[in-house]
């Protein structure tokens, strides 16, 4: 996959403002239209689906993607599972991973993608699980760890057990409503990542 840079809202220069300054949410509201509005170009010029299983954002990154006009040609539908139950209920994710990995894990949002690209026959699946806060970091898991994971495939031909998956840790700073906010802007980087990638991926 190509290089794709993304200018983002989770710069460590924002780091020690972020708690007392709420404008970086509205520079993140900017710039995740934005990259809606190019994820939302690419996937319908290339013919393709997205899906999104959310955790800890509620719901945030399918009502960025849907904030766009049109954007039922390339979304059908996404998941909120912000209980462990609801993941294995809905996504199919194996309880052993919450005992063995956590719900914020690699695993987890793997598994994630997995379990929302085979229900919504979608090319492209994103997943975020987080500690958005205030409480429940530990010091493994400080408050503001994000899992992410994109799930990838050109056409729906490809088993979702063989698309290509990325999986990433990030460390957000701020407050919960910051890194809820945050946490969508680089799902949604990496979605547009992925789709204007031309490396061949199938």
């Amino acid at each position: 996959m190509n290089s794709h840079t993304i200018e983002t809202c989770a710069d460590e220069t924002f780091a020690d403002e972020t708690r007392a300054n709420p404008a970086l949410i509205d520079v993140c509201t900017a710039q995740v239209m934005e990259l809606s509005i190019q994820l939302g170009q690419r996937l319908h010029a290339g013919g393709w689906r997205i899906t999104t299983a959310e955790s800890c954002t509620g719901g945030g990154l399918a009502a960025a993607i849907t904030e766009v006009p049109g954007s039922s040609a390339w979304f059908d539908f996404g998941f909120v599972t912000y209980s462990n139950a609801a993941k294995t209920d809905l996504l199919a994710v194996p309880e052993a991973i919450f005992s063995t990995d956590g719900a914020v894990s690699a695993a987890c949002v793997a598994a994630m993608t997995l379990g929302a690209m085979t229900r919504a026959q979608a090319h492209l699946a994103v997943a975020i699980s987080g500690i958005a806060g205030p409480a429940g970091g530990t010091a493994d898991k400080p408050v503001g760890t994000v899992w992410l994971a994109w799930r990838w495939r050109r056409a729906l031909s490809t088993a979702p057990q063989d698309a290509m998956v990325q999986q990433r840790r990030v460390q957000l700073p701020g407050d919960r409503a910051a890194v809820r906010a945050q946490a969508v802007q680089h799902a949604l980087a990496g979605a547009l990542a992925w789709v204007t990638a031309d490396d061949g991926l199938e």
